[in-house]
């Protein structure tokens, strides 16, 4: 009786855990991360779930971009703690794209251009992917701090830090990229 006991009770947990587990990112975003293959186009992408987490929430400013619905699908949905862990995962997924190209330089996808140019490699697009990340961050951060303010579940308050010290991780790292070249235009 005992051992039956166990085996439901067992059952019954991780039943329970496998409809707490939910993807960070929908369906449509997922499909509009796999085709931004080049990393900037990548990044920017992801800021901008970010972006649209934050709006759901109320916590920012409605997205600037103009949206369509049939390739970004409609707002992400989910309790508010939800939100914030989805926010802090995918900033660890941009930053995880971006260490892991870091160590593979090789591994990135360089898109042939229509015009003939040269397609653009990792010396443009690799300082470019960590500027619009740490641009994100630097305007994550205060919204974050002052969430954290609001917050009275410790729960919370341990997503939004995490989310704090990844965007100070993310500002940081931009001092160590060589000093933007503007280009001169003729």
């Amino acid at each position: 009786m005992k051992f039956a006991l166990a085996i439901l009770f067992a059952l019954i947990v991780s039943a329970t855990a496998s409809a707490q587990y939910r993807d960070y990112l929908t369906d449509q975003e997922i499909e509009v991360v796999r085709d931004a293959q080049q990393i900037d186009e990548r990044i920017d992408v992801l800021v901008h779930m970010i972006d649209r987490r934050l709006a759901v929430l109320g916590a920012g400013p409605a997205s600037s971009k103009k949206e369509k619905l049939d390739v970004w699908g409609p707002p992400p949905t989910g309790t508010r703690i939800q939100l914030l862990n989805d926010i802090k995962q995918i900033l660890q997924k941009a930053v995880d794209d971006i260490d892991n190209l870091s160590s593979r330089p090789d591994s990135m996808v360089v898109e042939e251009t229509e015009d003939g140019k040269k397609p653009k490699g990792f010396s443009d697009l690799f300082p470019k992917a960590v500027r619009i990340l740490a641009s994100g961050a630097s305007r994550f951060e205060p919204i974050f701090k002052t969430e954290l303010d609001k917050s009275t579940d410790p729960m919370e308050k341990g997503v939004i830090q995490s989310s704090i010290d990844r965007c100070d991780e993310i500002m940081a790292s931009v001092a160590k990229l060589p000093a933007e070249v503007k280009k001169a235009k003729h």
